[in-house]
């Protein structure tokens, strides 16, 4: 959840461009620029306090000064966070770009496009500002139920209102494709696999091929082995 945090508030350079592009930019912001609900509507509906929310919309604005961002910038941005998908240069060497140069993005940007799509849940293909702090808010500073509720939206990719196992699947490998090739001692190819054979066995109570919210829930609370495992894939979000 750490990396969500900083996600839009820590990157504070940019990137010059040709006064072309720049013109071009500003016509693009211009039409599509979304200006967010009250913050004190968005301090009744979060948990966030005012001065906090005005800190967090400083920050959003600063990486997507549009008021929204889409899935392309959304990856980007994430991926900051990921040094294995850096290249490092050497010291006083001239670098073109201020920002880091990503060498595998692609490592982080399968889970990103699902994080995405947590994020973005009215399905409009961007996230705003609202999207953003109410999804934190939950991630940060809500109850289990409300953690546990975001987490299901996360793993249900279809939207059916149910996991199956290919959806647990295809998360579960994100993550560990992201984080756990760069883990001491380096995992096994099928540890994702058999990750999700114990743990969706666990939760699909009624043997039927799909978990329902009220299994997901009855089974990470009852569960401390599923608990923890979803506390240290939300450090990734």
């Amino acid at each position: 959840m750490g990396a969500v945090m900083g996600t839009f508030s820590s990157l504070q350079t940019k990137q010059r461009r040709p006064s072309k592009d720049k013109i071009e930019d500003e016509l693009e912001m211009t039409m599509v620029c979304h200006r967010p609900e009250g913050l004190e509507q968005l301090e009744a509906q979060t948990n966030f306090t005012k001065s906090e929310l005005q800190v967090l919309y400083r920050g959003f604005k600063n990486e997507c000064p549009s008021g929204v961002v889409n899935e392309e910038t959304f990856k980007q941005i994430y991926a900051q966070f990921f040094p294995h998908g850096v290249i490092s240069i050497p010291p006083g060497s001239r670098r073109p770009h201020r920002r880091p140069l990503l060498l595998c993005l692609a490592d982080a940007s399968t889970y990103a496009h699902y994080l995405f799509h947590a994020f973005d849940t009215t399905q409009t293909g961007s996230v705003k500002f609202e999207d953003f702090v109410t999804a934190l808010s939950i991630l940060l500073r809500g109850t289990v139920h409300e953690k546990l509720r975001w987490t299901f939206n996360l793993y249900d990719i279809n939207k059916d209102g149910y996991i199956n196992k290919e959806e647990m699947m295809d998360i579960v490998k994100a993550i560990y494709d992201m984080m756990g090739k760069y883990t001491y001692p380096v995992l096994k190819e099928d540890t994702p696999r058999q990750h999700v054979d114990v743990f969706f066995q666990k939760m699909d109570k009624n043997k039927d091929g799909i978990v329902t919210l009220d299994e997901f829930l009855e089974s990470c609370q009852e569960d401390d082995n599923i608990m923890r495992s979803l506390q240290l894939f939300q450090n990734v979000m």
